[in-house]
C-alpha cells in the first residue's frame, strides 16, 4: 500500500538540543577543542584595536570561526558565508551560535579584514599556534623540511593588463589599498633583484605577476610558498609572493629564520625542486648548515658533441680550469651579472690544438663559466643520489600534495582579495585550517576505540 505524508497539524512545541545533532566525527566538533584553545588567547591581543566607547563590536572570536569554516569547507565570499552559517546547524554550533542568535552581516567582515584583523597580525598569531599545538602533539619532528610554491588566479583579469607607463596611478579608480600598496612598495625592491617592472600589470591588482608558470594558461598570479615538516607534512610556515620563481625561492630564506626563531626548529635537511638548485640559495643554505637534498640547476651541459664544462677539470688551488688539451683556462677576476666568473683559453693555445672542432669550433678560443657559489653547487651534487636526498625527494612530494589537497577539497584556486596584504591573509587561513585537520586526525579517537582503551 502506497504511504502518504500525514503531517497536516504542525507539533506547537519543540525540544531541540544543538549540541546532539552534531556527529561525534564531525570535522568541526574534531577542531573545536583545539580552535578554543587558540582564541582564547586571542582576545587580550585584539582589544587594543577596539574602540572603549561606542556601542559594543561584534565577538571578533565569532568572525574568526565564521572564517576558519569557510576555508575549510571552501566558502570564501562573506556573503555566502554568512547565509551558510545561518542556514548549517554543525557551522552555528561551531560558531557558538543558538537558532534564534542572529549571524554578523557580510559587511562587518571587510571592516574588520581589512582593518583591525590585518593591523594586529591575528592571522599569524593564529597560525603560530596552531604550529606550537601540532609540536606540543608530537606531529612536528624538525629534521627534514621541504619547500614548494604553487600558483594561485589573482582575483584580476587576465585580458585587462597594461604597461606600467599607461596606467595612471593618480586616476579616482586606482585609489585602492591594492594600488597603495604596490606604490609603496616600489621603494622596497631588492637592489640585488636588479629587475626592470614587469612588461604587464593588473590595474586592479600590480601586486600580482603576469605568469603562464606550471603549464597554465597566462594569468595574474600569487605564489604560495609553503614550508612543511615532512614527518607528518605540518605547515611551519607560509608566505605570500608574486608568481614569479625568483620571489618564491627569496620567501625561504625568512620563511627558514623565522621557523627557528619563533619555534626553534632548524632542520638538519631541505629538500625542494630544481627552481631552488642556484648557487647564491644553495650557499646560503649550506652557510647555515643545512644539508641541500636540492637538484642543481645546471646548464653547462651541450647537446652538439662539443666538449661541456665537465670535461674541464677546476684546479682550486691555482683557480684555473684544465682542458681536455692539458691547457689552461685563467679568469681575470671580474663577476658578470652578479654571480659569473669567466675562464679564458689562449687562442695560441686554442688555434693549433686538435680538439678544437670538438671544443670551440665557432669561437677563437674556448670560454668556461663558472658560478661564484659553484663549492656549494658541487657540495648539492654529492648528496645528490644518495639514499637521504632519495628519500627526501619521495617526501618533498608531501607539500604538493598540500597544494593539491587545498585546491581539490577546499576549492582554493582563485583568491579572493587583492594585494599582497590580501593574499597572505588568505594563505595563512588556508594553512591554519590545514593544519587544523592534521592534528584533529592525530587527536581524535572514535568513542568506541576510547572505550576499548580504558577497559
Amino acid at each position: 500500500m502506497m504511504g502518504r505524508q500525514t503531517g497536516d497539524q504542525s507539533q506547537l512545541f519543540y525540544l531541540f538540543n544543538l549540541e546532539r545533532r552534531i556527529p561525534a566525527d564531525h570535522l568541526l566538533r574534531r577542531i573545536n577543542p583545539i580552535v578554543t584553545g587558540v582564541l582564547a588567547e586571542r582576545r587580550e591581543k585584539l582589544a587594543p584595536f577596539y574602540s572603549e566607547i561606542g556601542r559594543p563590536s561584534i565577538d571578533p572570536e565569532l568572525m574568526l570561526r565564521m572564517l576558519i569554516v569557510g576555508y575549510c569547507y571552501g566558502i570564501r565570499f562573506e556573503r555566502r558565508l554568512c547565509e551558510e552559517v545561518s542556514l548549517h546547524l554543525a557551522y552555528r554550533w561551531f560558531c557558538r551560535l543558538d537558532l534564534d542568535d542572529a549571524v554578523p552581516d557580510h559587511s562587518t567582515f571587510s571592516v574588520n579584514r581589512h582593518g583591525r584583523f590585518r593591523d594586529s597580525d591575528i592571522f599569524r598569531q593564529i597560525f603560530e599556534a596552531v604550529v606550537f599545538a601540532c609540536m606540543s602533539a608530537g606531529l612536528v619532528k624538525g629534521e627534514g623540511f621541504a619547500v614548494d610554491a604553487s600558483v594561485m588566479e589573482a582575483d584580476a583579469s587576465r585580458y585587462h593588463g597594461k604597461p606600467p607607463d599607461d596606467i595612471d596611478w593618480s586616476a579616482p579608480q586606482r585609489q585602492t589599498r591594492a594600488a597603495a600598496e604596490f606604490l609603496a612598495g616600489l621603494d622596497d625592491e631588492d637592489p640585488d633583484a636588479n629587475r626592470n617592472l614587469p612588461k604587464l600589470i593588473s590595474p586592479v591588482d600590480p601586486c600580482s605577476a603576469w605568469t603562464a608558470k606550471a603549464n597554465k594558461r597566462v594569468q595574474f598570479g600569487y605564489g604560495l610558498n609553503y614550508l612543511i615538516d615532512t614527518e607528518n607534512a605540518v605547515i611551519v610556515d607560509v608566505e605570500a609572493t608574486p608568481a614569479r620563481t625568483y620571489d618564491e625561492v627569496a620567501a625561504t630564506k625568512p620563511m627558514l629564520e623565522r621557523t627557528e626563531k619563533i619555534f626553534g626548529l632548524k632542520p638538519k635537511r631541505l629538500a625542494a625542486d630544481t627552481a631552488y638548485g642556484t648557487g647564491k640559495f644553495l650557499a646560503w643554505i649550506v652557510g647555515k648548515g643545512i644539508a641541500p637534498h636540492i637538484p642543481v640547476r645546471d646548464f653547462s651541459q651541450r647537446d652538439d658533441g662539443t666538449f661541456s664544462r665537465s670535461d674541464f677539470k677546476f684546479d682550486k688551488d691555482r683557480n684555473l680550469y684544465v682542458c681536455p688539451a692539458g691547457k689552461l683556462l685563467k679568469t681575470t677576476g671580474r663577476i658578470l651579472s652578479g654571480y659569473m666568473l669567466r675562464y679564458t683559453a689562449s687562442t695560441y693555445d686554442c688555434g693549433p690544438c686538435a680538439f678544437k672542432l670538438k671544443c670551440c669550433p665557432n669561437t677563437p678560443q674556448r670560454i668556461v663559466s663558472r658560478d661564484v657559489n659553484e663549492a656549494a653547487r658541487d657540495h648539492a651534487r654529492v648528496l645528490d643520489g644518495t639514499p637521504a636526498f632519495e628519500e627526501s625527494s619521495k617526501q618533498r612530494k608531501k607539500v604538493e600534495m598540500r597544494f593539491a589537497h587545498l585546491k581539490t577539497h577546499h576549492r582554493f584556486e582563485r583568491m579572493r582579495l587583492r594585494g599582497l596584504s590580501g593574499a597572505r591573509d588568505e594563505f595563512h587561513l588556508a594553512a591554519i585550517v590545514q593544519n587544523l585537520k592534521t592534528l584533529a586526525n592525530h587527536l581524535w579517537r572514535p568513542p568506541n576505540a576510547m572505550v576499548a582503551c580504558t577497559t
